[in-house]
């Protein structure tokens, strides 16, 4: 009989909620993007509550945003990655750690020697989170004038992916022989110097350090622009998505599921886990009001802002009781600003309404009970909208508490959730196969 198909559930945490008006909801921490102690509860939480990953968002620049906005965001910094993922690693066991790091902005010997270097500390529960960085703001940190082009930034992601790939198999899983008596340490038959040389990069390995215990840390892409589609069924293992409703989600998953079928990937070798933002309450109409009270403490400097983030435009300079105008290309997220401007022309929504309804969470939201929560999960699943979801809380720790203690225990009881962990390493969690190194058989 074939096994019923569970959810796969990530955190997505920046480090902490996403919302702007979280850190002012009564009883959240104000201070937990930069407080270790809660960010070590945040994340033993989720462990207790069996999640498969903890996933860090990250930017390289400040949020390209009016001051009077910059002044109530508590989503403009948060701790670097590799060094808070690190620090977590050594207070949890199972939990997968996934970091954002850029191929527009780094380089493929760092990110290659970061991600190995937390593979192995973790002992196997890396992930990378591809981007292109779509923040023009971040060029002029790294000694540029301009942002790169979108699909020219795809081009670079995707061979930046077969740069760093292969830096993790410069060494057979066999090459450190360590033989004390001969004193010989390392096979050197068993190293392969890389000596890449492309359009974008010139890579000569080989990666001074040990391939990963994963053989390469789980790969994860959240581009939705068709070049960020293609690339993510040719390089993920995971995507983050961005379905606003779950007919959105069901095309989005066949559009990405037959690419793999042309690529000739298996269709389980990619899990699609859309962002939901989870609301619960002990009645539907309590977490309404939860939600209410949420939004209620967003100001409206930081809507504008948000919208304006979005759009890739200064939104402040619209006329804010009137519709949205129409838009010239920028080198913003193509996704994130046609998710904007669809809502706003199918709901026939004023620029303040959007600034409202994007300074607070713009996307796919469960709001209601433990029941309705996971009845609605349930449909996503078998209709084949998603994977699973990567999970967004309102603010926190409660809205965290919540999810933990009574959704998870609800999707347990319905066989939908893990009760344990099925082994130890974030492909374990994943049901993902681990990569033939290919070097060496």
């Amino acid at each position: 009989m074939t096994a019923r198909r569970q959810l796969k559930l990530g955190a997505f945490m920046r480090p902490v909620s996403l919302h702007t008006g979280a850190w002012r909801y009564p009883g959240a921490w104000p201070d937990a993007n930069f407080n270790f102690s809660h960010l070590k509860y945040f994340i033993q939480t989720l462990e207790r509550g069996k999640f498969d990953a903890f996933f860090m968002a990250d930017h390289l620049a400040v949020l390209n945003m009016p001051v009077a906005a910059l002044r109530r965001s508590h989503t403009v910094t948060s701790f670097e990655p590799f060094t808070l993922l690190s620090a977590l690693s050594t207070v949890t066991e199972r939990i997968g750690l996934v970091a954002t790091a850029s191929t527009t902005f780094d380089e493929p010997y760092h990110i290659a020697r970061r991600f190995a270097s937390l593979d192995h500390i973790s002992g196997g529960r890396a992930g990378w989170n591809i981007v292109t960085t779509s923040n023009p703001d971040a060029a002029l940190n790294f000694g540029r004038d301009e942002h790169m082009e979108h699909d020219e930034r795809y081009r670079r992601a995707r061979e930046f992916f077969d740069v760093v790939t292969g830096l993790w198999d410069s060494f057979a899983d066999d090459a450190f022989v360590r033989d004390v008596d001969s004193g010989i340490y390392v096979d050197p038959t068993r190293m392969h110097v890389l000596d890449h040389n492309g359009s974008h990069l010139s890579v000569r390995g080989p990666l001074n350090i040990a391939r990963p215990p994963q053989g390469w840390p789980v790969i994860v892409q959240a581009g939705a622009s068709d070049a960020g589609r293609q690339l993510a069924a040719e390089t993920a293992e995971v995507i983050f998505g961005a379905a606003p409703h779950i007919a959105a989600g069901r095309s989005f998953y066949t559009n990405i599921k037959g690419r793999l079928d042309r690529l000739g990937r298996r269709r389980e070798h990619l899990k699609i886990l859309p962002g939901a933002f989870l609301v619960v309450g002990d009645s539907v109409a309590e977490a309404q009001d939860k939600l209410a009270l949420l939004d209620s403490c967003v100001h409206e400097d930081s809507g504008i802002a948000s919208l304006s983030v979005v759009l890739g435009h200064d939104a402040s300079r619209f006329d804010l009781d009137a519709p949205l105008p129409d838009l010239p290309e920028t080198n913003a997220s193509q996704s994130g600003r046609a998710r904007v401007i669809d809502l706003a022309r199918r709901e026939n929504l004023t620029v303040r309404q959007l600034a409202r309804h994007f300074g607070g969470f713009g996307g796919l939201k469960f709001v209601g009970t433990a029941k309705t929560i996971a009845d609605e999960m349930q449909e996503w699943l078998e209709t084949d909208a998603c994977d699973g979801f990567n999970v967004m809380f309102p603010y926190l720790p409660m809205g965290l508490d919540d999810v933990v203690e009574k959704v998870v225990p609800e999707l347990q009881r319905r066989g939908l959730f893990r009760t344990e962990y099925e082994g130890t390493t974030l492909r374990d969690h994943l049901g993902l196969p681990r990569p033939a190194n290919r070097f060496f058989g």
